[in-house]
């Protein structure tokens, strides 16, 4: 019976308000990269899924679009709490994906993995949701490009080793290319595609 009090519990209690202010909270910070974003609204999605990932499903996943859970996703309760909240769909082909979604400490694949764009449609692209033991406080970066002034830093805690190399390979693609939510506890921090990341001198 818990396993089931986790899939119908832990949604917005206002899903119409709150979904609209994590919307509005999520273009702000894809508007503005780099920048750390406080949700006014989280979930309590179950176990490992965190409570802005959880958040994030909710808003932007629905019945149109399909969703890529990693493995440690797909073995707990979180299909059917997404199933139930948002009616997407599940697949199993990164590249079939809209959103993907990876715990903190996850394994992150490349991001060529995922599904690119086109040339001509480049916004059929995933966008993947990211985990990450902090978002500050981590190996800085040098972040530059629209939205930014001049350039900032970023610093997450918890990236992959080569997620600097993965982020450089996506960006040589653009248009293509996926766009990337980090979350930590109740924020976000949201890199477009059109963001250049930088190792910065010590």
């Amino acid at each position: 019976m818990a396993a089931q009090s986790q899939i119908y519990a832990g949604a917005f209690v206002d899903p119409v308000f709150q979904a609209q202010s994590v919307f509005r909270a999520l273009m702000d910070s894809f508007a503005r990269p780099g920048t750390v974003t406080s949700l006014a609204a989280v979930a309590s999605p179950p176990s490992p899924l965190g409570k802005a990932s959880g958040a994030v499903a909710l808003t932007l996943c629905d019945h149109d679009t399909p969703v890529w859970l990693s493995p440690a996703l797909i073995k707990s309760a979180v299909p059917r709490w997404i199933a139930f909240h948002t009616g997407a769909p599940l697949t199993e082909t990164k590249d079939d994906a809209r959103f993907a979604f990876i715990e903190k400490g996850g394994a992150v694949p490349s991001f060529d993995q995922f599904a690119l764009g086109t040339q001509e449609y480049p916004d059929r692209s995933t966008t993947l949701v990211i985990e990450v033991e902090a978002l500050t406080g981590g190996s800085p970066l040098t972040a530059k490009g629209p939205g930014i002034k001049d350039e900032t830093i970023v610093a997450p805690q918890g990236l992959p080793d080569l997620f600097l190399d993965f982020w450089t390979d996506n960006r040589a693609i653009f248009p293509r290319g996926i766009d990337l939510i980090l979350t930590a506890g109740d924020a976000v921090l949201c890199l477009p595609r059109t963001t250049k990341l930088s190792a910065r001198e010590a």
